[in-house]
């Protein structure tokens, strides 16, 4: 059985992700669902928030109060994150 936030085909994931999740900019608790569903990468808005203070995690707009996170800054930030693919543990 398919999971439904999985895509069934590559390149698939932007169409599986709820309508909410497919603005240009998203809010913090938005960009935590992002993050997970189409990279797997499970943080919690608390960790967005420190991250924002310490200056270490994603880029981020900020209009009024409100942290905006471009989609294409989270992408960006989780394939750095993963880094590169591994044949073995060894590896550096």
């Amino acid at each position: 059985m398919q999971d439904e936030n999985k895509p069934a085909v590559a390149g698939m994931a932007e169409l599986c992700l709820p309508p909410h999740l497919r603005k240009p900019r998203l809010r913090r608790d938005e960009a935590v669902e992002y993050l997970n569903l189409k990279h797997g990468i499970v943080r919690s808005v608390a960790t967005l928030a420190k991250w924002a203070v310490m200056g270490i995690g994603p880029r981020f707009h900020k209009v009024n109060r409100t942290p905006l996170y471009p989609t294409t800054e989270l992408d960006a930030w989780a394939e750095e994150a993963l880094g590169d693919l591994r044949c073995s543990t060894s590896e550096g």
